[in-house]
Formats: structure tokens, C-alpha cells, sequence
């Protein structure tokens, strides 16, 4: 049905219109500007950037302190009056000193070994127990994730003893399994991953198993090869965590030769006490190779949040 307009000015004729078009209303034509959306606007533009300079300055006004202690004598670093800039002016002796008294190179040692086997041993314990959770089917599996879950609320502090006398009943207590093994238990990393493989697609499974593939072909060729940036994301947490526990390797351990990063900056002290200056030398040094490995690993990080569980979605 074609509907008709009135006439043209100065002339008789209608001017017909295609069925179901209707002539748009004067001031409403597609080329008319839009106001813009709250978050197209330039003010929420600009009071998001003043929030994440807000919660960046937070961040970064305790390492800027830190790395202002580090570069000031043991006078300064204890001077409240000149806390901005030291009397005698900054130096580097601190971290000169810090290297060659020789117990750096040690402990960063045995952070990294611990760190790297925590890392590696958690991050496959956990993928394979996210698999079993996640893919197979066998009696008791919800009560034993059900059990996997709880286990996240049970605070590190509650196990310190057991976890001891289980290392002195094994006999390797004051060792490297000792500091080691206990950190391996990773409930929250379980509970990560099986989520990750819950939304993985189950017809690139079937298809694996159509050519005869069993559970730990599908396991370690199909789901691990789309699982690498959850998993690269999984052993930066995880090796943060490792690199920065204090308490066990403390407690697990006697021995000078087996002592990590944060349990040797305790020692960092001298006949007159604590050394600030040298404990803040000591610890920007040891915060050093985290920053690598963030900045190695931020793709993987940043494309893991964004497409799995850990952001949320």
C-alpha cells in the first residue's frame, strides 16, 4: 500500500512513498549529532583517569619511599627532620654493600630454586585436579571439590604446626622438600583452573575421543595447548607467592645456607639494630626480579583476566 503527501508548492502532484517507509520528522534527521554517553563524555573520561591516579599513587608512594630510604646514609635514613632530602646527600653505597657482603646472591638463590619448584609443582598438581573435577566422573567428586573449596578459607597460619611435625616424620626437615612441598598446596588454583576448563568447549573433547584419545591425550594435547595464558597466569601468582612467603621458610628451616629473600632481610642488622637504609637496599633488590617476570608474563596476565574467570566474568 503506498500512502501520498501533499502536493509540491506551485504544482497538483502527490509524491508517493514506498509501502511501510515513513518520512522522517522534521529535526530528526540521521545526520543530527547525538549527545554523547557517560562514558564517551570527556568528564567521565577524565574522572576515570583521576581515579586510576588516585589508586596508582597509593601503589607507588610506598615504593617511592622505599627506594628514597635506600639511597640515603644510616644517619638520614633515621632523621625525620630531612626525610625528602638527606644532609649528606643520596649515594648508592647501600646496595654496594648489600652485594658485597655476599649473602645476596645466596638468598636470591634459594628464592629463586624454591619459587621455580613451588611454581612448577603447583601449577601441574593443580591442572590435573582441574581436569578431574572439571571432565571425569567417579564417586565423591562434589564432595571432594566441595572439600577443595573450603579449603581456601582455612588460613596458612592454622597449619604451620602440623605441616612441621609432618616434615620432622618424613625426616626432611631442614631441607629444601621441606620448604618446598608444604607451599605446593594450592586449593584457590585448583578451583581457578577447573573453572578455566569448564569453559572450555567439550566438542574439541569428543572429537579427541572419536579418534581414540583417553584422558591424558585429551588432557596434555587438547585443553593444556588453549589453557596457556590461564596457566602462565596461574605460575606468575603462584611464583610471587613462593618469592614473597616469609613465615614457612622461616619456621621449615635452621640452616644460614637455606635461607630466602624476605627471611635473610630480617638478618640485614648490626651491633646498633636494624639497618634501615640496607633493608630497604636489600629489599628493592629482591622486588627487582618480580618486576621481570610481571613484565615478561603481562600479556599472558592481561589476556587470561580478560577472557576467563579471574576478572569475574
Amino acid at each position: 500500500m503506498t500512502t501520498t503527501h501533499p502536493p509540491l508548492h506551485g504544482t497538483g502532484e502527490t509524491t508517493p512513498t514506498a509501502p511501510g517507509r515513513r518520512r522522517p520528522a522534521r529535526g530528526t534527521e540521521p545526520h543530527a549529532r547525538r549527545s554523547p554517553a557517560l562514558g564517551q563524555s570527556r568528564l567521565a573520561r577524565v574522572l576515570a583517569l583521576a581515579a586510576l591516579l588516585l589508586f596508582a599513587s597509593t601503589w607507588l608512594l610506598p615504593l617511592g619511599w622505599g627506594v628514597l630510604t635506600a639511597l640515603k646514609s644510616e644517619q638520614d635514613a633515621s632523621d625525620p627532620e630531612h626525610w625528602l632530602w638527606p644532609r649528606s646527600g643520596f649515594t648508592l653505597d647501600r646496595f654496594s654493600e648489600v652485594i658485597s657482603r655476599g649473602d645476596l646472591p645466596l638468598w636470591m638463590f634459594n628464592s629463586f630454586a624454591v619459587a621455580t619448584a613451588v611454581t612448577v609443582l603447583t601449577v601441574a598438581v593443580s591442572a590435573m585436579a582441574g581436569y578431574a573435577f572439571s571432565r571425569t566422573l567417579f564417586r565423591g567428586r562434589r564432595v571432594l571439590f566441595a572439600l577443595t573449596v573450603a579449603a581456601v578459607l582455612v588460613p596458612p597460619q592454622l597449619l604451620i604446626v602440623p605441616w612441621f611435625r609432618q616434615m620432622i616424620t618424613l625426616g626432611i626437615a631442614d631441607t629444601y622438600a621441606a620448604v618446598i612441598l608444604p607451599q605446593t598446596v594450592a586449593p584457590v588454583m585448583v578451583f581457578i583452573l577447573k573453572k578455566h576448563f569448564d569453559s572450555l568447549p567439550r566438542e574439541l573433547e569428543e572429537a579427541a575421543r572419536i579418534d581414540g584419545a583417553g584422558h591424558w591425550r585429551v588432557f596434555w594435547s587438547v585443553l593444556l595447548p588453549l589453557s596457556r595464558p590461564m596457566l602462565a597466569a596461574v605460575a606468575v601468582f603462584v611464583f610471587i607467592g613462593a618469592w614473597n612467603n616469609f613465615l614457612w621458610p622461616f619456621v621449615s628451616t635452621s640452616d644460614p645456607n637455606l635461607m630466602t629473600l624476605p627471611v635473610g632481610i630480617t638478618a640485614v642488622k648490626n651491633a646498633y639494630g636494624v639497618q634501615y637504609a640496607q633493608t630497604m637496599a636489600t629489599a628493592m633488590l629482591a622486588a627487582l626480579p618480580l618486576v621481570l617476570v610481571f613484565l615478561f608474563f603481562q600479556r599472558q596476565i592481561v589476556k587470561s583476566v580478560a577472557t576467563t574467570g579471574l576478572g569475574g566474568q
